[in-house]
């Protein structure tokens, strides 16, 4: 419909030829290209893929649509064809965002999911059962666990129910090994006991080899899907090759980009973006500074030590929205700290002036930050720069942040800002950091405006 009625409604009012047939030729075509896609399969439908893969689609349907206009002589004006198509990513991207938010509700209700028993050791199960449980944006919800070796129903920690257990077998080395189990006749049951939609494996020392080949054959041969963790966490699927080796199948993980041209062209475009933004938006830094300067006494620019690329310090730039002595008043408010990591918010903090709090529900208070990035400090989209004390706190994973330059906007920024907890923010930025691309940056930036205009997390 979002490509249909567009293409009627312009071919009609300028007078093209054939209106309702190029009507029902693009949208045959737009859902032929979403159909070769896979966008309606269970696996992607409803899920948010960001608005470049939706581009990706609408740009392959212009590429089809001009292969038919040669073949079938069809005269409508070039331009005119190119206006009526323009709403098709964006009618979608916007159909598929509230889908998507729809679905999110529905999976924090346990509707819309998948029930999957889950097999493997005690300990690697819980891990893959934490793991699932730590969100509620995915298809999974674990039903129940059948474990390897002994063990009884307190074995879990998790507290996920056991509803089997399967012998930890005979190393294949042994002097005299036993026949293989018959792990399939009790997953299986397990599976129909609890009513499972699919067999998510953890191998382990005790499930490898052939008689995790075997548990497939079973598991597969009675209908049920098999999923099999690999063990890697937060790795994107475009770093992830699968090869066949002497009949092993490895997984080759490419490592994070951290040199080369694209990160040239990062450089580039950060800066000619930071640019054009300050000559843009010089007007709106003018009214924004006067506003400030009239609310409160004080300096219009806020400058505050953060730490940058590689554990570098720089002075980041941002409006002032508190009062001027709010770096000391910080220490009298540190029993009201709603944050449960090394990072200080308050959602009513006091010392933000009227000003302050709409300029960070709008996010204006951030612009001066296009210096920084002008400056090579940072970026237009990364981890947010965090504080010296922030950085003194961190771990080894933690560090991991520091791997690219912070952004004026990153995953925390669209991912919900300062309603998340300490370990949902660091997921988020050790994902980008480790998982940085082009495509990446430019899906964030697209999501970004809808992130300031919904103001979630913003105090």
């Amino acid at each position: 419909m979002g490509t249909a009625l567009p293409v009627l409604f312009v071919f009609g009012a300028t007078g093209q030829p054939h209106p309702f047939a190029a009507a029902f030729t693009a949208a045959a075509v737009w859902v032929g290209v979403q159909a070769v896609y896979r966008r309606y399969g269970q696996e992607s439908l409803g899920e948010s893929r960001g608005f470049l893969s939706t581009l990706h689609d609408w740009l392959t349907l212009l590429g089809l649509l001009a292969v038919l206009r040669v073949f079938t002589a069809e005269d409508s004006a070039p331009g005119v064809a190119l206006l009526a198509l323009a709403p098709a990513p964006l009618l979608t991207s916007l159909c598929r965002a509230v889908t998507h938010r729809h679905l999110k509700a529905e999976r924090r209700e346990a509707h819309a999911v998948r029930r999957a028993l889950v097999v493997g050791e005690a300990g690697p199960v819980d891990r893959v059962v934490e793991q699932l449980a730590a969100g509620t944006d995915h298809a999974y919800v674990v039903i129940g666990a059948v474990t390897v070796g002994a063990g009884g129903p307190t074995a879990l920690r998790s507290g996920v129910p056991q509803a089997g257990r399967l012998p930890e077998g005979t190393a294949p080395l042994a002097p005299d090994p036993a026949p293989a189990p018959d792990d399939g006749t009790t997953v299986l049951a397990a599976a129909r006991r609890h009513r499972a939609e699919l067999v998510l494996v953890v191998p382990g020392a005790a499930l490898t080899g052939d008689r995790l080949r075997r548990l497939s054959w079973s598991v597969q041969d009675a209908g049920l899907p098999l999923v099999v963790a690999s063990g890697l966490t937060e790795v994107a699927l475009r770093r992830v090759r699968l090869a066949t080796v002497a009949g092993l199948n490895l997984l080759h993980v490419a490592p994070p980009v951290r040199r080369g041209p694209q990160l040239a062209l990062k450089s580039v475009l950060d800066r000619v973006g930071a640019a054009l933004g300050l000559l843009v938006l010089a007007p709106l830094f003018a009214l924004t500074a006067a506003a400030v300067r009239l609310d409160s006494p004080g300096p219009v620019l806020y400058r505050q030590t953060r730490i940058g690329h590689d554990g570098a310090p720089f002075t980041m730039w941002k409006f002032r929205s508190m009062v001027v002595d709010a770096d000391r008043l910080r220490l009298t408010l540190a029993p009201a700290d709603e944050q449960d990591g090394p990072t200080f918010k308050i959602r009513r903090d006091p010392r933000i002036t009227r000003t302050g709090r709409v300029l960070r529900r709008t996010s204006l208070d951030e612009l001066p930050q296009l210096v920084n990035v002008l400056r090579g400090e940072m970026s237009l989209v990364g981890p947010r720069p965090p504080l010296p004390e922030e950085v003194a706190a961190y771990d080894a994973v933690e560090s991991r942040r520091l791997g690219v330059k912070p952004g004026m906007t990153g995953p925390w920024q669209v991912g919900g800002r300062s309603d998340l907890s300490w370990d949902e923010s660091l997921a988020l930025d050790l994902r980008y950091a480790d998982n940085w691309s082009l495509t990446t940056d430019l899906d964030v930036l697209a999501r970004t405006f809808r992130a300031v205009v919904d103001g979630r997390g913003a105090y």
